[in-house]
């Protein structure tokens, strides 16, 4: 087939095999979803042409499902597709090739060392059809995604841990390069052999070839000091030579208080996650690793990172386990904002990782004073709520300011946050609930939205009443923890969550959905709760109905109010990582908003970090990376939307901007609604007769509500 569609001028084949679409059914989530864009059947191909207009490209495809159809393809198995979305959502579910084989939940760990050989499409189905015999002869499986152009990927099923599993991984290698050399294919048809392939070399290239490259290599390096024994080193490393787990592997598990359920139940596992491709060492877009954008020091990326907790679990080289200085400085500067778990293409989470690394390596000793000041916040803010005029006064009062800062561990140049007069579950208890009607839906009172920000809870409320709901918020006053896992209260953080689950367990078995506005804290709902509790019921369930406010508006199908103008996002990291952020960019542009979310990553105050006396200056270099710059660009009347506490405050902090909450924006689209409404009314003569002698329509236009616009209210 791939020869034939060659023929019409596609710029890009891909393959998707049926296993690969189970594996992405397998690990769920948004990939998932995106598979009901595929047509009937097992196995796919993916075939996108271009042109000088969208008609031409158009006219392309049209070309080719047509010739297909004359040919006897089944119409039914043809799909065609000019929607964005919809191609994009293709796409992404062939970017996620390496994600979705790799660390299946509940199947055998699949590894490289046959993931790229390359052969000619006219010869690519009689090599596919010989290739899955040899699998076959050694008991391997795999799944077989990609050969545009004839590149096949695929991860497989090896036992590298056992002496008889090598030997299989070895002779399987062999036969494997031979049949590619008698298809006069390529071991590495994309990637490059390095190491792994050497002693292979003289089967492609044969003797003549081979002591032409030695030749040439001795004049360059005559005495083999540059990458010895890789390629064409004499003699080149086996094939079973350097394997990162082997025989002598230490798989003696660690008792640990994440349970890491996709890990086989264990850290060890977890930190063999990272495949080494560097994603991380990129330096612009996307979420991973803020730290090492600025650094630009390998011990700051996700692989550094994971790369010495492998040797840490192993003790070849870390010799101190949980107490190593060394790994303690390079996970200091992790920012613990899961911007790995979102990018990674194995979703290595060095958030988790660190925070159990520290729980073990401060266990009998004390932790840094802003582990207490910024870790126990909900403490400190429910004290502080009593009377929160006088803590406002003193902690900005020159002078017992920096005290107070110094006292906490916190940088002196950073601002305090500003305790609100009233909490929103104050406010919420003398309000009440003003849809008692409507579905019910448990709004989550975290930390921040409660003491610091109780206006977005109060949009929040607004809007999702007049979505149908009717609001209910937790009888007690509960917090999820998120704080403590920066610093390793893991003990304290599993406390909480029991709490919660006890209090919430009716609602939650009863499946009624809980929206959340601190996108940190739906986080660890989306995350951590169940890697905590995996055996719990009541943890898998409240796992599955939590949602971000948008996500949960979408689900719902909400129409919002109109309005008009610009936004740029700034993405939480938590929510980008768990929840993703299509919703927020999606139900502003319903509202009429031209919207951009901003490819910004990290805020750099990323919850604690940025209040730390000794990570200010990172934090800055961050912020100022690419969001700040983004925002001073940006003309004054386009809406900065940040939904996390995080990335507000740092917002505030670095610009002259005040961004708001998506509850925010909503909210200014009810009220603009509703005063259009007021004014119809009185130009029909249809508002109570005080209010109409009070406003003419002329007068009411000009009033503050009759002019809503995109400003913060507060």
């Amino acid at each position: 087939m791939v020869p034939e569609i060659l023929k019409s001028g596609p710029i890009a084949i891909e393959a998707l095999d049926h296993k690969l679409i189970e594996f992405v059914r397998i690990k769920g989530g948004k990939k998932a979803a995106e598979l009901g864009v595929l047509p009937r059947g097992r196995a796919f191909m993916m075939v996108e042409f271009e042109g000088e207009t969208s008609a031409e490209s158009d006219w392309k495809a049209r070309e080719l499902t047509d010739a297909m159809k004359r040919n006897g393809f089944p119409e039914d198995r043809i799909l065609y597709y000019d929607d964005k979305d919809k191609e994009s959502a293709l796409w992404d579910v062939r970017e996620s090739g390496l994600r979705a084989t790799a660390f299946v939940p509940g199947q055998p760990d699949t590894w490289p060392g046959w993931e790229d050989a390359g052969i000619a499409p006219d010869k690519l189905g009689d090599y596919l059809r010989d290739y899955r015999k040899v699998l076959d002869t050694y008991g391997l499986d795999c799944s077989v995604y990609g050969f545009s152009q004839g590149c096949v990927h695929c991860r497989i099923d090896f036992d590298l841990g056992t002496k008889r599993g090598i030997e299989n991984y070895r002779n399987f290698i062999e036969d494997a390069a031979d049949l590619v050399s008698r298809y006069g294919g390529s071991y590495s048809g994309e990637h490059g052999d390095g190491q792994s392939r050497g002693e292979l070399w003289p089967r492609m290239f044969g003797p003549e070839l081979m002591r032409a490259m030695r030749e040439f290599k001795a004049i360059w390096d005559p005495e083999y000091k540059m990458n010895p024994g890789k390629l064409i080193g004499d003699p080149p490393y086996l094939l079973d030579e350097n394997l990162r787990i082997g025989t002598d592997y230490n798989a003696t598990p660690l008792v640990t208080h994440f349970k890491f359920p996709d890990d086989h139940g264990s850290f060890n596992h977890a930190t063999l996650r990272c495949v080494g491709v560097g994603k991380c060492r990129r330096t612009e877009g996307g979420y991973m690793c803020p730290s090492y954008m600025v650094t630009r020091e390998e011990e700051h990326t996700t692989r550094g990172r994971t790369h010495l907790l492998f040797d840490m679990v192993q003790g070849n080289i870390i010799k101190d386990g949980w107490k190593s200085d060394a790994v303690n400085e390079a996970l200091d500067l992790c920012l613990a904002c899961k911007g790995c778990k979102g990018d990674c293409p194995v979703q290595v989470d060095v958030a988790t990782y660190k925070a159990e690394f520290l729980s073990h390596y401060y266990e009998g000793s004390l932790r840094p004073r802003y582990a207490y000041s910024m870790g126990f916040v909900h403490v400190w803010a429910r004290l502080a709520s009593r009377l929160p005029r006088l803590v406002n006064f003193f902690t900005h009062l020159p002078g017992v300011s920096n005290i107070a800062k110094k006292a906490g561990g916190i940088a002196q140049k950073r601002p305090l946050p500003r305790f609100a007069a009233e909490t929103f579950r104050e406010w919420f208890s003398n309000r009440g609930s003003k849809n008692e009607t409507g579905r019910p839906v448990i709004l989550w009172t975290d930390t921040f939205s409660n003491y610091f920000h109780p206006e977005i809870g109060k949009a929040t409320v607004q809007v999702l009443e007049d979505a149908g709901c009717r609001v209910v918020i937790p009888e007690k006053n509960m917090c999820c923890g998120r704080p403590l896992y920066d610093y390793g209260f893991l003990d304290q953080a599993k406390n909480q969550l029991i709490k919660i689950l006890d209090a919430l367990e009716k609602p939650i078995m009863y499946g009624v959905p809980v929206v959340g506005m601190e996108p940190s804290c739906m986080a660890v709902f989306g995350d951590e709760l169940t890697n905590l509790l995996p055996g719990d019921e009541r943890a898998q369930r409240l796992k599955k109905q939590t949602f971000m406010l948008g996500d949960y508006l979408e689900h719902i199908q909400y129409q919002p109010p109109k309005m008009s103008g610009k936004a740029l996002i700034q993405g939480h990291c938590h929510q980008a990582a768990v929840f993703g952020l299509d919703s927020e960019k999606k139900m502003l542009e319903k509202m009429g908003i031209e919207a951009t979310i901003m490819d910004s990553g990290c805020c750099g105050l990323a919850g604690s970090f940025g209040f730390e006396a000794d990570k200010y200056n990172l934090s800055m270099r961050i912020a100022h990376r690419a969001m700040v710059p983004k925002i001073k660009e940006s003309s004054p009347g386009t809406l900065i939307v940040a939904n996390g506490f995080s990335c507000y405050t740092q917002i505030a902090d670095t610009t002259s901007r005040e961004p708001v909450h998506l509850a925010e924006v909503i909210q200014m689209g009810l009220d603009k609604r509703a005063a259009q409404q007021v004014i119809g009314a009185l130009e029909h003569g249809r508002v109570p007769e005080p209010l109409a002698k009070t406003f003419t329509p002329d007068e009411w236009r000009k009033s503050s509500l009759g002019q809503v616009d995109i400003r913060r209210r507060r």
